[in-house]
């Protein structure tokens, strides 16, 4: 039995990510900015946090955001004005995302209106500085990419296999067993092409999981 090609996406840099949530809350101009960051995976979650935020403060005068998901280079990205002239809100906000390096992240900045009124400019700066005060004190962790795999192979190789997940970082993520060992296996994109040799040596077949 030999192993089967694969089509793996190319290999993808680790980037930063934010370990966990910060809440932080800022005063202009009387004005009150709640900045809420929270780690989000994709798009879905983006948006269910900002709507905890208007059920949360359903009497705010604007909850704007912005969010930026996956590797930097190709990142997918939106921001939201939430009623603030354009450009004044989503994009202040997204721009201190940028800076910082960051991804998989989204900035929540909800507004109580103080009764003076800031001008574009001072929007600007008010929504970047409230996206500040929640970037600059996030703990930042290390996104790393998986390679999934599913594995059959004798089982005089199980144990084999399991020293290599456990050599490697990876995680067994499940066990079947029937005529062969049936893995399924998790593993830093690094190490594809050691799995990939190891397969190799060993008749393993691999496939994509």
């Amino acid at each position: 039995m030999g192993t089967q090609p694969l089509v793996w996406r190319a290999p993808i840099n680790g980037y930063a990510v934010p370990a966990g949530p910060v809440d932080r809350e800022i005063i202009i101009n009387k004005s009150r900015f709640i900045s809420w960051l929270r780690p989000v995976a994709d798009r879905d979650a983006a948006m269910a946090v900002v709507e905890e935020a208007r059920q949360l403060y359903p009497d705010a005068t604007h909850h704007c955001y912005a969010y930026l998901l996956g590797n930097p280079s190709s990142a997918q990205a939106a921001m939201n004005d939430d009623g603030e002239p354009s450009g004044t809100a989503g994009k202040p906000i997204f721009n201190v995302i940028q800076h910082k390096g960051l991804s998989d992240v989204l900035v929540v900045v909800i507004r109580y209106f103080g009764g003076v009124k800031l001008g574009a400019g001072g929007l600007v700066r008010a929504y970047a500085a409230a996206a500040e005060a929640v970037l600059a004190e996030v703990e930042r962790v290390e996104h790393v990419p998986l390679l999934h795999a599913r594995l059959s192979m004798d089982f005089s190789l199980e144990q084999r296999l399991r020293h290599w997940v456990d050599q490697h970082q990876g995680q067994v993520l499940n066990v079947e067993y029937g005529q062969q060992v049936a893995m399924q296996l998790s593993a830093p994109l690094e190490h594809l092409a050691d799995l990939e040799a190891l397969c190799a040596a060993e008749q393993i077949a691999m496939s994509a999981d």
